[in-house]
């Protein structure tokens, strides 16, 4: 009996402490947002604007918690790679191909991207377009941007996208997706939106849910625009078969170093890696190191240039890694 009043009372502790925090949350959220509406008013942003789209505004304590548990930095990396790059996905990916084989064709002609790639990043964000998602972008946005975490980046994507609206490009009543604020098939952000989205199919506006010739192509010129080598190698799995110095290792996405020859990597020990030419350049990654229960035998991999390229879509070394092996996979296949 006694251990069952302790238990109750633990749970109504941690119940009103929880309910205290978010009702404390949102009181400050709403003195934020008096701020925020100054500040957007500074920035050129309408009177009509603002209130449109801020009127109903609220604080969103799931994409707080959402935000804090991604699996893209939790998940070991065999785990994420194997619920994303599969043979479901794979074969849907060869459907979605058959289906609408001349736009892919046309788009990597066009922009110099890989069909494969598309398919890979268009499987991982939204399963082809079966999961857009359904929160409240400017709601979630402006959760994140009064959030401390990384204030100034969700700040700057809110103020960007109340400038999409005052420009028409998109509307209020279409802006619905992820957690974090991304809209579409290839979940952009409203920075990438305003810097690589496509009007492709001439439709008059650019719709990245229901027009699959505007996601591809806008999804192309992104890739594109960032640098993407074009049918050059994203990256190598490989073997450790002997101790390698950690200062060589690269376990955050902030910034890839150590780029060295494929002949100076076989001398170090990584050998199975004879059919790559010598003279090529990599970096040596293992994700699981960046968290206390990985280790040396984790996945390791070895990364080219274009590998940097998806870090700068989504800067995750497992999301990184998983894209490369969906669209190896891919290849292979058709």
């Amino acid at each position: 009996m006694y251990k069952m009043r302790y238990f109750i009372a633990v749970l109504t502790f941690v119940f009103f402490t929880v309910n205290f925090n978010i009702c404390f949350a949102k009181e400050e959220f709403n003195s934020w947002l008096i701020n925020f509406k100054s500040v957007a008013k500074e920035k050129g942003i309408s009177d009509n604007t603002i209130k449109i789209a801020l009127s109903d505004v609220r604080y969103l304590q799931k994409v707080i918690d959402y935000d804090r548990k991604q699996p893209e930095f939790f998940e070991k990396t065999a785990v994420y790679i194997s619920k994303r790059a599969n043979k479901a996905a794979l074969k849907k990916a060869k459907k979605k191909l058959r289906n609408n084989y001349k736009i892919f064709e046309k788009v990597e002609k066009e922009f110099q991207v890989e069909k494969e790639l598309l398919l890979a990043l268009w499987s991982i964000e939204t399963n082809f377009g079966k999961y857009l998602g359904k929160m409240d972008i400017i709601s979630s946005l402006a959760t994140l941007s009064f959030d401390k975490r990384r204030s100034k980046f969700f700040t700057k994507e809110l103020l960007i996208l109340l400038k999409l609206m005052d420009k028409k490009i998109v509307s209020k009543e279409t802006l619905y997706g992820s957690w974090a604020g991304a809209i579409g098939n290839f979940q952009f952000m409203p920075s990438s939106i305003e810097n690589y989205a496509i009007d492709y199919d001439k439709s008059g506006k650019i719709e990245l849910k229901q027009s699959l010739h505007d996601a591809l192509a806008s999804a192309a010129n992104y890739i594109n625009k960032i640098g993407w080598k074009y049918k050059s190698s994203c990256f190598h799995k490989v073997e450790l078969t002997k101790s390698i110095s950690k200062k060589y290792i690269n376990v955050s996405a902030k910034k890839i170093k150590n780029y060295l020859t494929i002949k100076s990597w076989k001398k170090k020990g990584i050998v199975d890696i004879q059919q790559i030419n010598d003279k090529y350049k990599a970096a040596l990654i293992i994700p699981d190191l960046a968290v206390s229960e990985g280790s040396m035998n984790s996945p390791a991999f070895l990364v080219f240039k274009n590998y940097e390229k998806i870090l700068k879509w989504n800067r995750s070394l497992r999301f990184g890694v998983t894209v490369c092996t969906l669209t190896n996979m891919i290849v292979n296949e058709i």
